[in-house]
């Protein structure tokens, strides 16, 4: 058996200030953005620069009981782990480009981490990985 999870549902509160936050600020890339009229919604796809993997799907809260988790996914823990080559590279684009770091740059024995909040709150981690330790 062969199996992936290939999107992770991403509560916004708007469409377009999500798509220009994860494309300008992060570099992603817009893979899809497609209205479904039967739902009122679109159906929104953006993946980080080179990835082949999961993908963000950014799903519009569409009822005022999903709008309390927008930003807060996961209570305040980390929700995503951005995986570059290039850490420095990536950590001073992000900073130039006004992603809010809420933790600084620390070496550990696995890598190189930093966490960043998104435009919503969502917690992330910058991480590059030392060669030899799984991602």
């Amino acid at each position: 058996m062969k199996q992936a999870i290939i999107h992770i549902a991403l509560v916004v509160r708007d469409y377009d200030e999500a798509i220009a936050f994860y494309t300008e600020k992060l570099n992603f890339s817009l893979i899809e953005d497609t209205y479904q009229p039967e739902q009122d919604k679109r159906w929104v796809v953006v993946a980080p620069p080179g990835g082949s993997g999961t993908t963000l799907l950014l799903a519009r809260a569409s009822k005022p009981e999903q709008e309390p988790f927008i930003g807060n996914q996961t209570g305040g823990r980390v929700f995503l782990f951005l995986h570059t080559d290039d850490f420095w590279r990536d950590y001073h684009a992000m900073q130039a480009k006004g992603i809010q770091f809420i933790r600084e740059p620390k070496e550990a024995e696995y890598g190189t981490v930093a966490v960043f909040a998104d435009l919503y709150g969502n917690l992330w981690d910058l991480l590059q990985l030392n060669e030899g330790f799984p991602g």
